[in-house]
């Protein structure tokens, strides 16, 4: 008999293919199913809470995984992580009800992008922040983020898979912009998100801190009587901070 393991994993995204398997197995699920296979002699599929593009990062995504082999969640954690990749770990694994399902149980998402506004990008900021030299009007981009809170249809801030999900309206309860220094940090509370969105919503509202953009234009978009956006802001300063339950 099987039992559900929830597991709470964390992951530099730079080396991997995004969440989702891939052809060329090195995706965050393929080393999960890989490790777990040598541990277990079984073949079972870990579901995870949502997909993140190749590039982006997680502090705490959510997968489950059903599992025959009878062992505690602590030593399964340490069986993992002793086989994972050191930039793959499993921080939390927790025994949870069957119907438990990481993605369709979550009630939202918190995302965090982080942007470096300075000259020059230190070294260990690399692959962890998009890089700006440009100054960066911050009011105008917290500006741009009210306009973004709320329900609205985002197919105009989605890439082509997301804008073929059949409702393209989300609702984005919160989002918060705070500047220390040269960093500057977006945190997305939201229910859900289209494919690229938290990619682009940054594009957009980094094109606003840089004049390129009007509050106007970004909100015609939202209305639907603009064209998409077209700045997608790099998957390295992107972080999946938490699934909410």
């Amino acid at each position: 008999m099987s039992r559900r393991y929830k597991l709470i994993v964390a992951y530099d995204g730079a080396p991997f293919s995004g969440w989702q398997s891939q052809p060329d197995n090195n995706a965050i699920q393929d080393h999960l199913e890989r490790a777990i296979h040598k541990i277990g002699g079984e073949r079972a599929r870990v579901q995870g809470a949502g997909r993140t593009d190749a590039g982006v990062h997680a502090l705490a995504q959510c997968a489950h995984v059903d599992l025959a082999k009878d062992l505690t969640p602590a030593r399964w954690l340490r069986a993992m992580n002793a086989i994972l990749p050191p930039m793959i770990r499993v921080m939390r694994c927790t025994n949870v009800a069957p119907s438990f399902h990481a993605r369709f149980s979550a009630k939202g998402k918190i995302y965090r992008y982080r942007i470096w506004n300075g000259e020059a990008l230190p070294p260990h900021e690399l692959g962890r922040a998009w890089h700006i030299a440009q100054k960066l009007d911050v009011d105008l981009m917290k500006e741009s983020a009210r306009a973004f809170e709320g329900e609205h249809d985002f197919a105009a801030f989605a890439a082509n898979r997301g804008k073929l999900e059949k409702d393209t309206r989300r609702k984005m309860e919160t989002m918060t912009l705070r500047r220390r220094g040269e960093l500057i940090e977006i945190e997305f509370h939201g229910a859900g998100f289209l494919y690229k969105m938290a990619r682009m919503l940054t594009g957009a509202m980094v094109d606003c801190g840089l004049k390129k953009m009007a509050i106007v234009d970004l909100r015609e978009r939202l209305r639907g009587t603009k064209p998409r956006a077209r700045t997608t802001a790099p998957a390295c300063g992107l972080f999946l901070v938490r699934v909410r339950y």
